[in-house]
């Protein structure tokens, strides 16, 4: 974490080569995510990365050298409880997504409260062909009902400027001016009243149309059954050949 405006805290996710996470760097984002929350002088979090892409979702490796159903179980509670960090952060959380956002990456940003993107950017769930399932909460809250079907039976991308169309992403901006449009963001809502502000966040998290702690773990009810089936080892194994 560090800050570079009063109020304002970045939280950087930074794992080569792709910041695909392990099950202990999910614990480690939610941490770092509550503690910003958690600090009284908090006022925005600005969620980014380094590297090629914003988020390459699950580390697919430490999934297949487990010889068991630990990493599976650790994976899944770890995304849980990033996406929830983010949801459930007193303050706004601002999403600022570089390259790809794939996977868990769609957890986290489908629960920021505002979203910005650089160019080349793409929004993608390609969960079918690594043997899982899950975030389809998430995406259900960038894109229409029918796309985001489609982006899950197709593991297909969506791009920043469609997800600028459908009002889900605030601005599109090249990459060299993507962290600072998000801060430039994070800074007009940090100079207005922190109390009103959390009041707000709570207020928009309390009219929710849907739980989304709950719809998530309902998704991750069908990873868990693909894993015992032995489907799911099938199709990891042929990821990467």
């Amino acid at each position: 974490m560090e800050g570079v405006i009063e109020g304002v805290v970045e939280v950087v996710m930074d794992a080569p080569p792709v910041n695909a996470l392990t099950a202990a760097g999910w614990f480690a984002l939610a941490d770092a995510l509550t503690a910003a929350g958690a600090d009284p002088a908090t006022r925005v979090v600005v969620l980014r990365a380094e590297g090629r892409g914003f988020n390459a979702g699950v580390d697919i490796k430490e999934l297949q050298a487990c010889p068991d159903a630990s990493a599976i179980i650790g994976v899944n509670r770890g995304c849980a409880a990033a996406f929830a960090a983010v949801y459930e952060c007193p303050v706004p959380v601002i999403a600022a997504v570089h390259g790809y956002c794939l996977g868990g990456g769609i957890g986290l940003v489908g629960n920021a409260d505002v979203i910005v993107a650089s160019t080349d950017a793409t929004f993608g769930l390609p969960e079918v062909d690594r043997g899982a399932l899950g975030a389809a909460t998430h995406l259900s809250r960038l894109v229409p009902q029918h796309l985001a079907r489609a982006m899950v039976y197709t593991a297909k991308p969506a791009t920043a400027a469609q997800l600028h169309a459908f009002g889900s992403v605030h601005s599109v901006v090249d990459r060299a001016e993507l962290r600072a449009t998000a801060l430039a963001l994070a800074g007009e809502i940090a100079a207005k009243s922190p109390v009103i502000i959390r009041a707000a966040k709570e207020s928009l998290n309390g009219i929710d149309p849907w739980d989304v702690r709950r719809s998530y773990r309902y998704e991750q009810g069908f990873t868990f059954e693909l894993n015992l089936s032995g489907v799911a080892d099938e199709v990891r194994d042929t990821f990467g050949r």
